[in-house]
């Protein structure tokens, strides 16, 4: 299912109310401390390392919670170490690559990216230079389609990048989704970034998942959370890859209604749709 929405209007960047209602961040936090125990029931990870990365303007203070909870899960959570994110500065992104080489060769296995708004666009397009390295991307509200002006944020890293502004890559590249099991969760009531902006093309790796959140909100909001835990854990790695060998096996396309290993009554589908709001099914694994 391509989950680009029906329409033919130019996608812009939230409106005002939107943007008012981002207040509400500190509210999600207070909510994922009182769901606690639902969030703790989520799959347990398997020691591998994972790796956040902060949106923009942000530090690795802004996850501390979030990578809080996916070392209580048995993740291997690390922050991204490189201060404030500004953006792709000098060798930003060469520090960030070595920093997933470093983590994969002393572990001896691959790790996990997630990337919160900018941070996930950086999660996505280091998958894509080191997939020998990367098990699986989880991006939050990062606007890796659409047009860049469909932000509330455009024009704050325009003024921060004034003097010097960095080359991005084309819309069409980081559109591309990373060939490793690639997750992006969004939300229609994201107030900075165009929730069409964060919606990207079903295939046999890349999924789409929406909840009830604020863009500022996400990385503590207990439903990002617990989608995000539940596609860290193994089985989902696993799962993806099988599906992927059984497309190659039987040369056609799996669908939602046909899969072995997915199938809208399954209990994951249940669990997906009661995430999603009742979203179709076929939006999720």
């Amino acid at each position: 299912m391509d989950p680009t929405p029906a329409g033919t209007e130019p996608i812009k960047a939230p409106g005002l109310m939107k943007l008012l209602l981002e207040a509400r961040a500190p509210f999600e936090y207070a909510a994922s401390l009182a769901a606690a125990p639902w969030l703790l029931s989520a799959p347990r990870g398997d020691g591998h390392a994972v790796l956040v990365y902060p949106g923009f303007l942000a530090t690795d203070f802004s996850t501390r919670p979030l990578r809080r909870l996916l070392r209580t899960l048995g993740h291997d959570a690390h922050g991204w170490g490189q201060g404030r994110n500004v953006g792709p500065r000098g060798d930003t992104l060469q520090q960030a690559l070595q920093r997933i080489e470093d983590l994969h060769r002393s572990s001896g296995r691959k790790l996990s990216l997630v990337g919160w708004s900018l941070g996930g666009l950086y999660a996505r397009e280091l998958a894509k230079q080191a997939p020998h390295a990367v098990r699986a991307v989880v991006t939050l509200g990062s606007p890796f389609a659409g047009p860049m002006q469909a932000n509330n944020a455009w024009r704050t890293y325009q003024w921060v990048h004034r003097h010097r502004p960095p080359e991005p890559p084309s819309r069409a590249e980081l559109q591309t989704p990373p060939p490793v099991p690639t997750t992006s969760i969004y939300s229609r009531s994201d107030g900075v970034v165009a929730w069409p902006c964060s919606l990207q093309v079903a295939g046999p790796m890349s999924e789409s998942i929406e909840v009830a959140a604020s863009h500022l909100g996400l990385g503590v909001n207990p439903l990002a959370l617990y989608a995000l835990a539940d596609r860290l854990a193994e089985a989902f790695a696993e799962r993806m890859h099988q599906r992927v060998r059984t497309e190659f096996c039987f040369r056609k396309a799996v669908t939602a209604e046909t899969s072995p290993i997915w199938t809208p009554s399954s209990p994951r589908a249940k669990r997906c749709t009661t995430l999603t709001k009742a979203r179709p099914a076929s939006w999720c694994w």
